[in-house]
Parts: C-alpha cells; structure tokens; sequence
C-alpha cells in the first residue's frame, strides 16, 4: 500500500481545511465571537446596565475628546459602549444557535420521515412545507411577536419554527437518495427495524448536508434576529442586542454615526463569516480525491 492511500483521512480532511481560506477565516471570526460571548463578563470594562446621564454620547477614543475609560464611547443614557457590543454578541449567537437547533429538529425529522418512508407521509410532509413556504417569514414573525411580546424566548421559538423549511426540503432529498442504497435494502432484508435502520444507516450518512444547512440557517436567524430587534419586536431593552444598538442609534446617526456603524458592522461580519463557513464545510464534505493527499 502506498504512503497516499495509507493517509488517515483525518490527516486529508485537516489539510483541506488548512488550504480553504474562506472556511479558515470563518471559523476565526466565529470562534471569536463565540470566546467573546462566552467570556463577556471577564471582557466587558463597565456595567452594560449602569446608566449615568452626566457622561452620555461620550466620543470613542479616535475622537480627540475620547479618553480609554470608554475605549467606544457612551450611549444616550451613558452606558459603556464596548461593554453593550460585547454582551450583544451573547444575544446574537444564543438566539442564531438555539433558533437553529429548534429548526433543525422540526425540519430534519419531517424530512428523515418523509424522505424514508414516501407515499401519503411524504405528501404531507411537502404540503406542510408549501404551507410554511407561503407565509413571508419575517412578516409572520412580526406579527406572531407583536402578539405574545418580545423577549429572547419568544424571538427564538418564534424564528425557530419559521426557518425549518430548508431543513426539511434538504433532509428529504438526502435521505431518498440514500434510502435507494443496497446497504438499506441488505438491513431490511435482515430484519432490522425502521427505527434502528434511521438512527445508525440514514441518520449519520445525512450529517454533512444537515451540517452545512445548519450554518446558513443560523446567519439567517442572526439576521432576522437583528431586523426583528431593530424594528421594536425583537429582544426588548435593556438587553444589549447589536440590532437593538443599531435601532437606539439611529436618532444619532448623523451627530454619532458609530452608534450604527458599529453594530452594523458586527452583524454583517458575524454573517459573512458564518456563510463563508458553511461554504467551507460545504466544500470539505465533498469527496476525497487523490489530488487532496
């Protein structure tokens, strides 16, 4: 055997990775946001919370004004800025990862059962996703929220039951092309249960387009989660959320434009990094050829 057949694939799976740039720096930036989010207390200089109006719209520390007590300034109310984005990224990727674990639940199990099983299952399976994929998801959102409140409870569930649909459409596809495999048909003709047939054969062969779907779907709710703040209906103050900062900045945005610029900013970066992070795994999932060893 050959020193390149006898590679592990672990070894070609991590060389690939090293050389996909867009995936690299996706998982940077995410990892970063996610150490911030994790570690904000250690991280955050002052109280989010504290207000005092005697130090309101400070100036950050590029401005000539600025002092490094408030590295970024102060909001209208006098709260420190730095500690604000800081704890916004704990909020942005809660609600990303929790939105998304709510949805790859609902969607990968209609699309495993419907995928599998065929017949009148799969016909109501596709038309509960034709139902969902005529509802406008971010109207549907704005007026479920405006009934039961904002809060990071209701956003989440909120966009965890309207972001499903992918899940489901991509799981169905998967799960028919591998149902169609002879290893299934050799477990069937053993006697191995349906069950047992979803859970060891159909389920892990599913994983890396579930995976790749799973990092798409979590910038979206990230996104959505951003406008529904920015709009009134998402998480309420004070809770620090980056659209909610981009909302309460925007009376300012002439006189301090970073109060938008840099929320903003976070949120498109945090998305791009999250997408380029999709397409990485996207393209690492793909089968190992002999040009990767």
């Amino acid at each position: 055997m050959s020193d390149e057949a006898a590679t592990p694939r672990w070894r070609i799976h991590g060389r690939r990775a090293r050389r996909h740039t867009g995936f690299m720096l996706g998982a940077a930036i995410v990892a970063l946001v996610a150490f911030m989010a994790v570690f904000a207390e250690l991280l955050m200089p002052h109280d989010p919370y504290a207000q005092d109006l005697t130090r309101r719209l400070l100036p950050p520390i590029w401005d000539a004004a600025g002092t490094w007590t408030h590295p970024l300034g102060t909001d209208h109310l006098g709260r420190d800025y730095l500690s604000r984005l800081i704890l916004g990224s704990r909020v942005s990727l809660t609600v990303g990862l929790l939105a998304t674990l709510i949805a790859g639940i609902v969607g990968a199990t209609l699309g495993l059962l419907g995928g599998y099983y065929g017949g009148r299952i799969d016909a109501v399976v596709m038309y509960v996703v034709a139902t969902r994929l005529s509802l406008p998801g971010i109207l549907t959102a704005l007026a479920l929220l405006a009934v039961v409140k904002g809060s990071l409870f209701a956003v989440t569930a909120v966009l965890g039951f309207l972001l499903w649909d992918r899940f489901a459409l991509v799981v169905r596809s998967a799960t028919q092309q591998v149902r169609a495999q002879d290893y299934i048909a050799g477990a069937v003709a053993v006697g191995t249960t349906e069950s047992r047939i979803l859970r060891r054969h159909v389920l892990p062969n599913i994983l890396n387009p579930l995976i790749v779907v799973a990092t798409l779907e979590m910038a979206a709710a990230i996104l959505a989660e951003a406008s529904l703040s920015f709009l009134g209906l998402g998480v309420p103050p004070p809770t620090a959320s980056w659209g909610l900062l981009v909302s309460e900045g925007r009376s300012f945005m002439f006189f301090k434009p970073y109060l938008i610029v840099l929320p903003g900013a976070l949120i498109i970066l945090l998305v791009i990094a999250i997408n380029a992070l999709g397409d990485g795994l996207r393209d690492l999932a793909s089968p190992i050829d002999s040009g990767d060893n």
